[in-house]
């Protein structure tokens, strides 16, 4: 699913004007990606969590040049998803799996 399709979504679902909807979309991930640029981890309860994760300094290989490689600390973002929600959606997996295989 891409941006363009939630934004059709919360309009079919909602009726506020299209222009709208994308204005509170573009600006929500701009929201969230800013404060996870300043280290802070942002929380939705019942949803799930955006997070930075710490990576430990690590050696690699660059296999093209056979040399080895020292991968200093550092934060990537991550999605840590609710029970809930997580929940939600393995049982509604199970269910749609199960329903292609009786549809075999």
């Amino acid at each position: 699913m891409t941006k363009a399709e939630v934004i059709a979504q919360i309009v079919e679902k909602t009726g506020i004007d299209k222009a709208d909807v994308q204005k509170v979309v573009e600006t929500f991930f701009e929201v969230v990606k800013d404060n996870m640029t300043k280290g802070e981890n942002i929380y939705f309860r019942g949803f799930g969590s955006f997070v930075n994760k710490k990576r430990a300094r690590k050696t690699a290989r660059n296999i093209a040049k056979n040399v080895a490689i020292i991968i200093e600390p550092h934060y990537v973002p991550s999605f840590k998803p609710a029970k809930t929600f997580a929940e939600a959606v393995k049982n509604n997996l199970k269910v749609e799996e199960s329903r292609q295989e009786a549809a075999v």
